[in-house]
């Protein structure tokens, strides 16, 4: 089975696909979405890119356990 996400993934994507699920695995990696997903530059980020900007933790991780949720 291929995988659903990779480090290419955009955030919103996750939040759309797996919805409140997405986001508690998210936030267990230390990505923080805030009240109503706002920032909406941050939704069109990478999570490459939040990786690198230290806005979440593990990718490797948050990418197998995304994929297992998925």
């Amino acid at each position: 089975m291929p995988e659903r996400f990779g480090p290419e993934s955009k955030v919103r994507q996750v939040v759309e696909a797996l919805g409140e699920r997405g986001r508690e695995v998210l936030r267990s990696h230390g990505y923080d979405l805030g009240e109503g997903f706002v920032d909406v530059l941050s939704q069109y980020q990478t999570l490459e890119t939040a990786a690198r900007g230290d806005r979440l933790r593990d990718l490797e991780g948050l990418l197998r356990e995304l994929n297992q949720t998925g």
